[in-house]
């Protein structure tokens, strides 16, 4: 059985609030799960010792049988150092699309030659 450590969703609309729950991969997000592990709600500030409340033995359990944590899961474990920090590398999230880069250098040329102009 391919276990998942992962969010199910609750709450009313434009107000989230997540289950962390250990479930088989098969099953619907919110469907059925094998053990509920915490809490997690989104619209807390970020410094709210209420924001992420999880199990870390029970956590350590189902990782120890094979469970697999999802991305934001697996970033919660690291910041509570249950699991190790991984690097995450996404080049293209910082370059400027083709229209930005576009007008950047127009700008660049208009100030230089304004540059110029002034001189």
């Amino acid at each position: 059985m391919a276990m998942k450590i992962r969010l199910a969703r609750g709450g009313s609309k434009k107000r989230p609030h997540y289950a962390i729950v250990a479930s088989d991969s098969r099953m619907p997000r919110d469907g059925r799960f094998l053990e509920k592990l915490g809490t997690y709600n989104p619209l807390l500030a970020k410094d709210s010792e209420d924001r992420i409340k999880m199990n870390l033995e029970r956590v350590q359990y189902w990782l120890g049988q094979g469970a697999q944590p999802t991305d934001r899961v697996a970033r919660f474990l690291e910041s509570a150092g249950v699991l190790a920090k991984t690097t995450r590398n996404n080049p293209k999230a910082a370059v400027p699309g083709a229209k930005a880069t576009k007008r950047a250098a127009e700008k660049a040329a208009k100030a230089a030659k304004a540059d110029e102009a002034a001189e």
